[in-house]
């Protein structure tokens, strides 16, 4: 039986949600699929069928791609969709083969992460006007939670007793928990006890307007206070993250406690945090 691809897309993507892989997965998936479907139906002039994909049509996919100058990261996690598509079609038995597993994948060159020195957060913080959006500035910074993760806490997940926040389906739909240091508790106390708006929102940042925060607003405002300090490099809630990370690195935690307060699937990503700025560099050699 001959099925066509946009048949067995929504299958896979009824799969995706019936093992309760997180919206946005699902959602990028979704977006690369539709997206290599109307390179192939102007490619044949119309619907397909899945078993008359060839490797070749992928790999002119990927080209165009590069032509329409997408850098090799989302070139590399388009082709990463491409292969769990397959992956999942040949389990199902709709084709015979991954051929996907026979394309290379683009080169991907490492570049260290851009953070921030521990001085620079401080500078920023002082420097947003915004109150609620300078907590949530150093919640991300002092939790290395994502954004999502952030404004998606409640009053429920963030237990000031404890001293502990719970993750409700982070990043790959995993819960974590992570602990409030010693400098975020008074802020988060302060904060529930005498600043929270009394709204009926069970979010922990609210506003008295909506009852939650965005986090195209958070980076907004990051984005006005770093041209208020004449920063050149680029800061959004995420470059936070990163400055958790390498200033744990930089203080010698081991990598194994920061990819579970990350919560990283791997040791490889969390590996990337770990930057030597030249001072180092220089001392390092001098050690000999």
């Amino acid at each position: 039986m001959m099925y066509l691809f946009t048949e067995v897309v929504q299958k896979f993507l009824q799969h995706m949600q019936a093992i309760e892989r997180s919206p946005e997965t699902i959602s990028g998936y979704s977006k690369d699929l539709e997206m290599f479907t109307r390179f192939m139906e102007k490619r044949y002039n119309g619907a397909f069928y899945i078993e008359e994909v060839k490797v070749s049509d992928l790999e002119s996919f990927l080209e165009q791609l590069q032509r329409q100058g997408q850098a090799p990261a989302s070139r590399s996690r388009r082709l990463y969709t491409l292969r769990s598509f397959f992956d999942y079609a040949y389990k199902k038995e709709f084709v015979k083969r991954n051929i996907a597993l026979s394309v290379e994948p683009p080169k991907l060159q490492q570049k260290e992460r851009t953070h921030l020195s521990e001085s620079e957060v401080m500078q920023l913080v002082d420097a947003i006007e915004h109150p609620l959006i300078k907590l949530v500035v150093l919640t991300l910074y002092y939790t290395g939670l994502r954004i999502s993760e952030c404004l998606n806490l409640t009053l429920d997940t963030v237990d000031l007793d404890e001293k502990r926040i719970r993750v409700i389906a982070g990043k790959g739909n995993k819960d974590r928990t992570v602990p409030i240091s010693d400098k975020l508790l008074p802020l988060l106390v302060e904060y529930v006890k005498k600043q929270r708006p009394k709204v009926s929102s069970n979010y922990f940042f609210a506003t008295g307007k909506t009852g939650m925060l965005s986090p195209v607003y958070v980076n907004r405002v990051l984005g006005e206070t770093v041209t208020k300090l004449k920063w050149k490099k680029k800061v959004t809630a995420h470059i936070l993250r990163h400055s958790f990370a390498s200033q744990l690195v930089k203080k010698e935690v081991n990598l194994v406690k920061i990819q579970k307060l990350l919560g990283h699937s791997s040791l490889k990503v969390t590996s990337i945090y770990t930057h030597s700025n030249i001072e180092e560099l220089c001392e390092a050699v001098n050690v000999l």
